[in-house]
């Protein structure tokens, strides 16, 4: 079989599950974001973050995508929120039948807000719908501003950008403006926020937004 058939059967599958997970989220009355970024970016710290700036208002359970270890989740359950580990073994990205295995053990009737935080990786991940609500993608001020000249494709596709280590603008050669207009070229309609999850600047426009949106979710039910 041509390999570019064998890549459409891949998608074609994932593409079905995640239409059956999207299905399940919305009968839940959950939003779901899928988090993606490269490794480092601070996926994990903004999880942390959005928990701390939601709660108690909202109700929140984390998916956690590794290629392995547990760090992650072992941190973010201390936070006392409902956290599954999925291990790829090293795959690069998070699929809809991975994520599927792990909604067994996440309490959906009991959340408001799930964030799955995929793979670090800015190529794969663009591939591979979960069934999720809003694709948001992490950048932060150490990786430099051509991200999105780079990985065109996963800006482009994404509802949100988020650039994270803003504490750090004064000690890095990174033009916040010139990666705003490059995102901007590919997505017009992203929503964009600058954030420090150290200092916690910026992180309250991005619970507002996530509240709306929470709402709207509700509101379509």
């Amino acid at each position: 079989m041509p390999k570019i058939a064998v890549v459409q059967d891949i998608l074609s599958a994932n593409d079905e599950i995640a239409r059956e997970n999207r299905l399940r989220f919305d009968r839940a009355g959950v939003l779901v974001l899928n988090l993606m970024s490269a490794p480092g970016a601070g996926k994990t710290s903004l999880v942390l973050c959005t928990i701390a700036a939601l709660r108690p208002g909202l109700r929140l359970g984390v998916v956690e995508g590794d290629v392995a270890s547990q760090v992650d989740a072992e941190r973010v359950a201390e936070a006392g929120v409902p956290v599954v580990q999925i291990n790829t073994g090293g795959g690069c990205h998070l699929d809809a039948n991975m994520l599927r295995a792990a909604l067994e053990e996440i309490p959906l009737e009991e959340l408001d807000l799930l964030l799955v935080e995929n793979v670090g990786n800015l190529i794969c991940p663009a591939a591979f719908r979960l069934g999720e609500h809003l694709q948001v993608v992490i950048a932060s001020l150490p990786e430099g501003d051509d991200k999105p000249l780079k990985y065109p494709v996963l800006f482009a596709q994404a509802d949100a950008v988020v650039v994270n280590k803003i504490d750090l603008s004064p000690y890095m050669d990174f033009d916040r403006e010139a990666f705003r207009r490059r995102v901007e070229g590919l997505n017009p309609d992203a929503a964009f926020f600058e954030v420090s999850c150290r200092t916690g600047e910026g992180i309250p426009a991005w619970a507002d937004w996530l509240r709306q949106k929470r709402e709207q979710v509700r509101g379509s039910r």
